[in-house]
């Protein structure tokens, strides 16, 4: 697991815009289902990997979204900038981040970056700010950086990031190691952001990602036609009960005519991706600077592959599983292949019966929505959030564990089978610990949750289907299956 070292520099869901999965739904649906909603705030968010079977048609509780002009970009200098380029424009002084760390162990760093970023993990940046101080900084692959099975993968989701404690005090304290003024003015802007958002970041369990409360807070304290900071803010705040979110892979962008869960993020896709910028981005001439280049990094995101599965398959196994799949699954998820195609349908919330508290959760609800609509953001990008979830791809579903928006089901086996799904989970967070036969994460199944664990270093670590928004309930769809043909989709999705 990771906690990013002193500000654990924020992130923003608009940041990757590669989220997608899932359609969220009744909750009393299944184990674990929501209760208990928080009273403010507003929902949807990105990753998962939930949908249903269907004809596609709109009567059945399926909406085909359809695909909208994109700018066009260089995925060579999209992948330059998402590494060199400085669209989160505040962080520590080098002077303070060089007396801490020495240089990041080459397993964590990229090739491509430029000065000292060459030496820092691959979710850092380093840069001149405006103010002239050296800074490190995040960037986007903070959350949509990733490793599995010992390997870093751009674009893929971190499922192991830790924002279950508050950590601007530490960002605080690095001013202690500043005498420059304008260094610590530099920080100050930092540590100002942190203190703002922090109380609407803490997620429960280790992986659980909050972006969505994130970029609610983030709208509320900026004019939306200037992008002035104001504190106290102009709208009301989201709530701190933080709606979890899986981070999805960004590969499935390219299919994707929705960047978001709730089928939001429409019109220009790249527009949208650079929101990231909201966290430091103090005028509109700067976040115009910052838009000339994205379309660039989404042409990058773009290009980005599934990484092949590692282990062996049995392929007269998966043969059988893509028939299974082609008659089940393929309706909502798309078919793969020498004749791709992917439906992009949203599913509606009573058709899927999954977890509904990102419904009415952070950055979607009405007053944030409506502040991007009027902002240099909705210039070109629209949200529009809908009454369902999108079913994502399934491109290298191997790598994405856990499963459903909210990373409630640690396998595909448990997502095939609705019975299969423990109530309370915990995993070691290695990338490594994989189960070939489940098709996810190794995990150890608990006789309590969170309230029952008295060692806070464990609680953290449990994954409790009872907790609001954590719900593990819906997506029946395989429940018809036989084990048999379970074992054989979960081949074939090795394939994919």
């Amino acid at each position: 697991m990771r906690r990013a070292p002193l500000s654990c520099l924020v992130l923003l869901a608009a940041c990757g815009g590669g989220g997608d999965g899932s359609a969220t739904g009744s909750s009393t649906g299944g184990s674990g289902g929501s209760s208990g909603a928080p009273t403010s705030g507003g929902g949807g968010s990105e990753s998962g990997s939930e949908g249903g079977t269907s004809t596609g048609a709109p009567d059945d509780g399926l909406t085909p979204i359809p695909a909208e002009p994109q700018r066009d970009g260089d995925p060579e200098k999209g992948y330059h900038a998402l590494l060199n380029a400085g669209y989160v424009s505040c962080g520590i002084p080098w002077t303070a981040y060089s007396q801490v760390f020495g240089d990041a162990p080459e397993a964590l760093r990229l090739p491509g970056r430029d000065g000292k970023s060459a030496s820092l993990p691959y979710y850092q940046t380093a840069l001149v700010a405006k103010s002239g101080v050296e800074i490190v900084t995040a960037n986007c692959l903070q959350c949509h950086g990733g490793e599995i099975n010992g390997q870093v993968v751009v674009g893929l989701g971190n499922a192991a990031a830790d924002y279950t404690s508050p950590v601007g005090g530490s960002a605080q304290l690095a001013g202690l190691l500043l005498t420059d003024e304008t260094e610590k003015a530099e920080l100050q802007r930092l540590v100002d952001r942190l203190a703002a958002v922090e109380p609407y970041t803490q997620t429960l369990t280790i992986g659980s990602n909050p972006a969505d409360s994130v970029a609610a807070v983030l709208f509320a304290h900026r004019d939306p036609k200037t992008f002035q900071w104001y504190d106290p803010p102009l709208l009301a705040l989201p709530s701190k009960v933080v709606a979890p979110v899986d981070t999805p892979p960004w590969w499935w962008m390219k299919k994707k005519n929705a960047m978001f869960y709730v089928g939001a993020g429409r019109g220009d896709h790249a527009r949208t991706m650079m929101a990231t910028a909201t966290l430091c981005t103090d005028d509109i001439a700067e976040a115009r600077e910052i838009d000339a280049y994205f379309p660039d990094v989404r042409a990058y995101i773009l290009s980005i592959e599934a990484p092949p599965y590692p282990f062996a398959v049995d392929a007269a196994l998966a043969k059988q599983g893509e028939a299974v799949f082609t008659a089940t699954c393929a309706g909502c998820h798309g078919t793969y292949g020498a004749q791709e195609s992917y439906p992009n349908l949203l599913v509606d919330i009573s058709v899927i019966g999954t977890d509904d508290a990102l419904m009415g959760a952070a950055q979607f609800a009405d007053i944030y929505a409506q502040w991007f609509a009027e902002s240099f953001y909705g210039e070109l990008a629209r949200y529009e959030p809908q009454p369902g979830y999108m079913a994502p791809p399934l491109d290298g579903v191997w790598a994405s564990a856990p499963y459903f928006h909210n990373g409630s089901v640690p396998t595909v086996a448990g997502v095939l089978d609705s019975g299969a799904r423990p109530t309370y989970w915990t995993r070691s967070f290695d990338s490594k610990d994989l189960d070939p036969a489940a098709l996810g994460w190794k995990h150890t199944a608990l006789d309590h949750g969170q309230d029952g664990e008295p060692v806070a270093d464990e609680r953290r670590k449990i994954y409790d289907t009872t907790q609001w928004g954590h719900g593990n309930g819906g997506h029946v769809f395989g429940d018809g299956l036989s084990a048999g043909e379970r074992a054989a989709v979960i081949e074939y999705l090795k394939t994919l």
